[in-house]
């Protein structure tokens, strides 16, 4: 059995047979069957899918929310859940409990995730062998956007099209 935590990124509006919260549900069966614990931020999308597809592996499942959102609950399959104060704590959180963050497509809380994880480590925040791998091709453009300003920007970010690509990535790390 793997001790080390995957934080997962992604959005919350996928909705089931959308290829977002397939993804997700795929990334997080994969991670399970692995032996890794996922942690993302408990609600619905792609953290339900992530999560729903760890417990049908048997995995382990941290759901990080937020006692901001009043009216939301975190998702039947987290099997422990962290409750934060505020948004800044979740994500956090998040990033410490990960070993590796696998970020998924998303809006403007995944997008958030991502530049806070990704400065982190750019800036030597985070361990070197912690990866951020980007899944798809949603973030390209981004990268390239940033890779005009600075070459070097990239250097942590690792993309993959495929999640069976991921356990590799992590195992390598």
């Amino acid at each position: 059995m793997n001790e080390k935590t995957i934080t997962i990124f992604g959005t919350g509006r996928a909705r089931p047979g959308d290829n977002a919260y397939n993804l997700a549900y795929k990334t997080g069966r994969l991670l399970a069957r692995a032996g890794f614990t996922i942690a993302n931020g408990g609600y619905g999308g792609t953290m339900l899918a992530a999560a729903k597809g760890a417990a049908e592996a048997s995995g382990q499942i941290i759901g990080v929310t937020c006692a901001a959102f009043k009216s939301s609950t975190a998702n039947e399959y987290i099997t422990r859940e962290i409750v934060t104060d505020s948004l800044d704590e979740r994500l956090n959180t998040l990033i410490k409990l990960g070993h590796a963050y696998v970020v998924l497509a998303g809006g403007t809380g995944t997008l958030l995730e991502l530049a806070n994880v990704w400065e982190l480590k750019n800036k030597g925040f985070l361990d070197a062998d912690k990866p951020i791998i980007l899944v798809g091709g949603f973030w390209l453009p981004l990268l390239d956007l940033i890779a005009s300003d600075d070459s070097q920007s990239s250097r942590h970010i690792k993309h993959i099209d495929e999640p069976e690509q991921i356990i590799d990535l992590i195992i390598d790390s």
